[in-house]
């Protein structure tokens, strides 16, 4: 909402915001951009204006959709061929530009999403810890609360049982 405002304020009404996008029928001016600029930092955001950096937002947008939405009690698909098929590069390129640019790996990074997706059904309280891990896509609740401690520092039902905002906004991750 903010973004869009922003924009709109300024005489660019975005046809549509997504996250990390942002799509307008006209290109702003460069003292436009740079005032957008300037006004998103103050909001905590930021302009993402050169290659590698649209497509590091691609592929946090894509792996944050793949958690969000993926069934993972369907037949499994791979996070490589669907990362693959969203931005239409081969995912070893993908992976060794996202290790590049922030430091930790394109899998170390969808981890932590997936742990910070079983903390939100954790504090729901409405499936059981096997359950949580089918929806999440571990093999099994052992496997789960493995890598829950080693993300966390905690078991999955000590993180329960402490129920204080233990959850990290997915920009953060």
């Amino acid at each position: 909402m903010v973004v869009e405002q922003l924009f709109d304020k300024n005489g660019y009404k975005p046809v549509s915001v997504s996250l990390g996008e942002v799509h307008l029928v006209k290109s702003p001016s460069e003292e436009v951009i740079s005032a957008i600029k300037n006004e998103l930092i103050s909001y905590g955001f930021s302009l993402i204006d050169d290659k590698k950096s649209l497509l590091i937002s691609g592929i946090k947008a894509e792996v944050i959709k793949w958690i969000q939405e993926y069934n993972f009690n369907n037949t499994p698909l791979k996070f490589s061929v669907f990362i693959e098929n969203k931005l239409g590069k081969d995912y070893t390129y993908l992976s060794n530009l996202f290790s590049d640019v922030e430091g930790q790996t394109l899998e170390q990074y969808l981890i932590l999403q997936r742990i910070e997706k079983v903390k939100e059904l954790l504090v729901y309280d409405e499936l059981s810890l096997n359950e949580i891990a089918i929806k999440t896509g571990f093999s099994s609740g052992a496997h789960l609360s493995t890598q829950f401690k080693k993300v966390t520092g905690l078991t999955p039902s000590h993180f329960k049982n402490i129920k204080e905002n233990k959850r990290l906004p997915i920009d953060d991750l």
